[in-house]
């Protein structure tokens, strides 16, 4: 829809660190920004931030917006997004990740701004900290009324927030992630020696550390993995492959901007993790045309399918995911098929036209529910 004078849209997330939540906002941003009026909000400048201001789109920080529960920051947070708001007069608020999703809707709310809330993972998600979990839920729960839509990554989300009693049939909308279908190089299952990749963040959530012990598990393999990502259990990481006997096979990377050419140079894609929405880094593999092994929780299942876009395992199971890997390496042949397979699906079920359409619907309607009040 063609409007006579652009609608101002603000994106507010926590962080600008690189991830799957930062990837969707830019790509959201880059489509949207020929149509309406854009503004980004978040807490510090990183990667996310330096690649909007390269698009002429303004940024703002709201440097009270953390991750840490903290009531007197949280407070202040409010404060400066509400003057925010009365200086940009945002007509729609479409905030990401959890934080930013509580600090954004109450400032919307006294502000009387209609906002979007796009849940890349609930808070209270199996696997979470007992007392963040707690906290998220009771937050979610109260604030569930204040969005004019819940956006879920994954049908595994929208279900989880119909058990819990967040949202309801009618709020919750489930909208894949899509990504370009951009020309890049595609791997070569076949190359020997293989080279397998994870790229994720060093934190809590995921699990790196099951991957070095299964691939301590491969020694008869001549195969090496690569480990793109930073964070604060890098360093523990580093220190269990040594102890593992693996060091040499295992390059810490650190935070990357050539993915795609990192993945058209590996063989086996792994995602080790404890909880998740729907892993975009899984997305651009199976684009690649790079056979996925990754943990069978939340929505990664609605992207993998077992023995046919790739091969999924329990979290936590080391012996399991070493098995996978093992039939993957010695079966080349395999790592085609499964690798083909999931270059078709991406195209067919995640596409990023697909994923743009679907948000500029909710977009409308919440404008034209917005025209209906003023009147």
């Amino acid at each position: 829809m063609k409007y006579s004078k652009k609608p101002v849209v603000l994106y507010i997330i926590t962080k600008s660190e690189l991830g799957g939540a930062q990837k969707n906002v830019y790509d959201l941003i880059e489509n949207f920004r020929k149509d309406y009026q854009i503004h980004l909000a978040t807490s510090q400048l990183g990667l996310l931030t330096e690649f909007v201001s390269d698009l002429d789109v303004a940024v703002h920080l709201i440097s009270n917006l953390s991750r840490d529960i903290k009531l007197s920051s949280e407070f202040i947070a409010i404060k400066e997004c509400i003057s925010l708001i009365n200086k940009i007069k945002p007509d729609i608020i479409h905030a990401h990740s959890s934080k930013a999703g509580v600090i954004a809707r109450i400032a919307a709310c006294i502000s009387k701004t209609p906002v979007v809330f796009t849940a890349h993972g609930w808070g209270f998600t199996q696997g979470t900290p007992p007392l963040q979990r707690t906290v998220a839920l009771i937050a979610e729960k109260l604030l569930a009324p204040l969005s004019a839509k819940l956006i879920c990554v994954s049908e595994s989300g929208r279900q989880q927030a119909l058990k819990f009693g967040v949202g309801n049939k009618n709020s919750l909308q489930v909208i894949h992630y899509g990504i370009a279908n951009i020309p890049l190089c595609i791997a070569n299952s076949s190359q020997q020696p293989p080279r397998l990749i994870m790229v994720a963040r060093f934190q809590g959530q995921k699990d790196q550390a099951t991957v070095l012990r299964a691939i301590a598990q491969l020694s008869n393999h001549p195969i090496h993995l690569d480990l793109a990502g930073s964070g604060s259990s890098l360093e523990f990481c580093k220190d269990l492959a040594h102890s593992l006997g693996i060091a040499e096979r295992v390059s810490f990377l650190g935070d990357r901007t050539d993915v795609p050419d990192l993945l058209a140079q590996s063989q086996i894609f792994i995602l080790s993790t404890h909880y998740e929405g729907l892993p975009i880094s899984i997305l651009e593999a199976m684009r690649a045309g790079v056979p996925v092994v990754a943990t069978s929780v939340n929505g990664i299942p609605e992207e993998v399918e077992h023995g046919k876009t790739g091969l999924l395992f329990p979290a936590k199971d080391i012996e399991q995911l070493a098995q996978h890997l093992n039939y993957l390496l010695q079966h080349p042949e395999e790592r085609e098929r499964l690798g083909n397979n999931a270059r078709q699906l991406t195209r067919q079920l995640f596409d990023a036209n697909l994923m743009v359409q679907k948000i500029e619907a909710i977009y409308e309607r919440v404008l034209a529910d917005k025209v209906k009040i003023k009147r």
